[in-house]
């Protein structure tokens, strides 16, 4: 897997699109790997592996070097393996001599300077083009739909093969199976071109040279300058005007108008205090501010010290409970969940929680929706 990554990355583009002067701001910061983040190169490769030998294809089997493997990577990485090979049955349904390509360099630097990326799996052949995106990550769902990532993808996969095949259409499909989600997305070839010229390539020559306007939203959730880019600040600051007084005094408007900032704004000051506390650590002297030492609780030196000790007292050191749903499931594997206790299971309601109309979730019954049915 190509270890190089562009200023102006696929995965990226989602902020650089619509903030393009973030993109060279953020390329001058270096990168650090979070956990979530080595686990799902873990999971990339345990699928490269799998897909490869599922095709006939030799490969080294790298499980004794993934640091992060485990049952559910084996079922997610089955999962995924199984999906490929179904979108290829599909193809080979219409076409002759479909091709699959795995872990693919895909250039997009037509529209986008030194523009490249990976593609996970592109399946090739007459009519349709289909690039599918595994995704581990169980935090943020990810939807197909016009995600700009897959576009590019998209585009880079179209550049290698339209002439050689008939592709009148590309399908778009993010597989991520933690969060139980498998999103597709269908353009023609004409309107994927379209949305390069007049949308993807102007906005990357003004990114590529750190020119255009700053935009605060959702999209600075993975910028590395969140925490200092006062054009988010003015975007949360916002809020100022109105007081914060109780909220019987305020319009409904005024309310709806906070409840659609306000998870950004907590996120926004947890990431302010989260980048003050790491320039304190690393020697910096704020004015008004100091570091102090937080609540600590007490921690054996020697668990199995501790658990002897308490034995030959004559006390049981141990507490001896079912494990919880996510640590038996890590424990048999989905598959061997399902199999042994898929009728031991129930998924009580959910608590109410308030969020935007564009949400897909289906809304809640209320106790004043069921007496006016009942009525």
């Amino acid at each position: 897997m190509p270890n190089k990554h562009a200023v102006l990355s696929a995965s990226s583009s989602h902020r650089w699109l619509l903030c393009p002067p973030s993109a060279l701001l953020c390329s001058k910061i270096g990168d650090t790997a979070s956990e979530f983040a080595l686990q799902g190169t873990d999971a990339h490769v345990l699928c490269e592996y799998k897909l490869k030998i599922a095709l006939g294809q030799k490969s080294d089997d790298p499980t004794a070097e993934l640091q992060y493997f485990d049952e559910e990577m084996v079922d997610c990485s089955d999962m995924y393996t199984q999906y490929v090979l179904e979108q290829l049955a599909a193809a080979k349904e219409k076409c002759n001599d479909p091709i699959v390509l795995i872990e693919q360099r895909l250039d997009f630097s037509k529209w986008v300077p030194e523009g490249f990326g990976t593609g996970d799996c592109v399946i090739v052949a007459d009519e349709m083009l289909t690039v599918i995106d595994f995704k581990y990550g169980v935090g943020i769902l990810v939807e197909a739909e016009k995600n700009p990532q897959m576009m590019c993808y998209a585009l880079g996969a179209l550049q290698l093969f339209d002439g050689i095949y008939d592709i009148n259409s590309i399908s778009m499909t993010v597989f991520q199976p933690r969060r139980d989600s498998v999103s597709t997305y269908t353009v023609s070839k004409e309107e994927l071109q379209q949305w390069a010229n007049e949308v993807l390539a102007p906005t990357a020559q003004l990114a590529a040279k750190g020119e255009g306007e700053y935009k605060a939203g959702d999209h600075c959730q993975f910028c590395k300058i969140k925490a200092t880019c006062r054009k988010r600040a003015e975007y949360n600051l916002e809020l100022a005007r109105y007081d914060f007084k109780m909220p019987s005094t305020l319009e409904d408007d005024e309310i709806e108008a906070i409840l659609s900032k306000v998870d950004v704004l907590v996120s926004w000051a947890g990431d302010i205090k989260e980048y003050a506390l790491q320039q304190a650590v690393s020697g910096k002297e704020w004015k008004e501010w100091k570091i102090v030492e937080g609540r600590s609780n007490r921690k054996y030196v020697n668990e199995d010290a501790v658990a002897d000790t308490v034995k030959e007292a004559g006390y049981d050191p141990y507490e001896h409970k079912v494990f919880g749903i996510t640590a038996m499931t890590k424990l048999l594997g989905k598959k061997k969940f399902e199999e042994l206790l898929s009728g031991l299971t129930q998924k009580p309601q959910g608590n109410a929680t308030l969020v935007p109309m564009s949400d897909k979730r289906p809304a809640m019954n209320t106790a004043a929706n069921d007496f006016k049915e009942d009525n």
